[in-house]
């Protein structure tokens, strides 16, 4: 698995050792040059290489006077979604972050990423499934397989191709069990923790209990359901509203077989023939401003749904994101054999 350091290169290093790193990249050959302090001064590419040997350069001479000094980066303390954005639309597909001494902290590729996302992200997986037993009897429901892996896998993977890498695992009932899985099947550059309650803790509960989140935003998604939503949508819709907190919505249709009368007053005013109306149901996806969670009361039993309630009101600005896009909550059997039978064809 290659890291992001493999794209970091020493001034003074060679021209050889230079292709040869560029080499072991393949398709994602690019190098950032940092000095002693590991701050970075430029790039290299095996095109830039070639120029140098058209120059007279020699293998055995160093990279210093072939790389470019004007590389495109991000700096992580002024964080811009729109301009990463900017930056993919330019086709720049591999760039670091740098922090505010221009050191190379994380190296963004997006040949592999849809995005880079400044969110910590909690999946809430302490349920006992108790709707599906006797399947959740020895097994915990995250790691019921729904095509070719468990419901949690697929949540994780599809949380890191938008370059979310702090992860939060809340786990109770057969929780060993879970991080088991989880560590030994995700990338070790990816920091997971893992939330461990001793008592059931509700939706969000033991969320009061953590204090060291890395970012200002917090993505909340339950365990048990499968979903390719576009977390960056919903990230920016987020951030345009400047919300506390957005709930993900699904839509929900209900289906009238007669024909519906509107009157007032006795007087029918019109008349609907089997009407169709929609509601919006919530999807169990949320996003936070980190500062909302001063709400949550300590060590306490609490579901999303009070937070909701609360932060209502208190006047906070409680927002909806209407999904449209493929989402299975896997609380019952149906849905269980529902998303097994759909998995193969969601592109993800």
């Amino acid at each position: 698995m290659i890291s992001y350091k493999d794209h970091l290169i020493k001034s003074d290093s060679s021209i050889k050792n230079a292709l040869k790193k560029l080499n072991f990249l393949a398709k994602d050959a690019i190098l950032f040059v940092i000095n002693n302090n590991n701050q970075l001064l430029g790039s290299i590419t095996d095109g830039d290489i070639r120029r140098g040997f058209l120059k007279g350069k020699k293998l055995e001479g160093n990279i210093d006077g072939l790389y470019r000094k004007d590389p495109k980066f991000i700096r992580k303390e002024d964080f811009d979604l729109h301009k990463i954005i900017a930056l993919r639309e330019l086709n720049y597909k591999i760039f670091p972050v740098i922090d505010n001494q221009n050191v190379i902290i994380n190296v963004v590729n997006f040949r592999k990423l849809k995005s880079y996302l400044p969110i910590d992200t909690v999946i809430m997986a302490g349920g006992k499934g108790i709707r599906l037993m006797p399947l959740t009897t020895n097994i915990p429901k995250p790691l019921l397989n729904v095509g070719e892996k468990p419901i949690i896998q697929h949540n994780i993977d599809r949380l890191l191709s938008f370059g979310i890498n702090n992860l939060w695992i809340s786990v109770n009932y057969l929780g060993d069990l879970i991080e088991k899985h989880v560590n030994n099947h995700i990338n070790k550059n990816i920091n997971v923790n893992f939330i461990k309650e001793d008592k059931p803790m509700g939706t969000i509960g033991s969320l009061s209990n953590v204090n060291n989140f890395v970012h200002d935003y917090i993505l909340l998604t339950n365990s048990d359901i499968i979903t390719n939503l576009d977390y960056e949508q919903f990230f920016l819709d987020f951030i345009e509203k400047d919300a506390d907190i957005s709930v993900a919505t699904v839509p929900y249709n209900v289906s009238i077989p007669y024909g519906v009368l509107e009157s007032t007053n006795g007087h029918i005013i019109s008349l609907k023939e089997k009407p169709t109306y929609t509601y919006y149901s919530n999807a169990g996806i949320y996003l936070i401003k980190k500062e909302i969670l001063k709400y949550l009361p300590k060590n306490s039993f609490f579901n999303s749904t009070d937070l909701i309630e609360l932060l209502i009101n208190k006047k906070k600005k409680v927002v909806s994101y209407p999904m449209s896009c493929y989402w299975v909550d896997i609380g019952q059997h149906q849905d269980y054999e529902k998303a097994k039978k759909e998995i193969k064809n969601i592109r993800f």
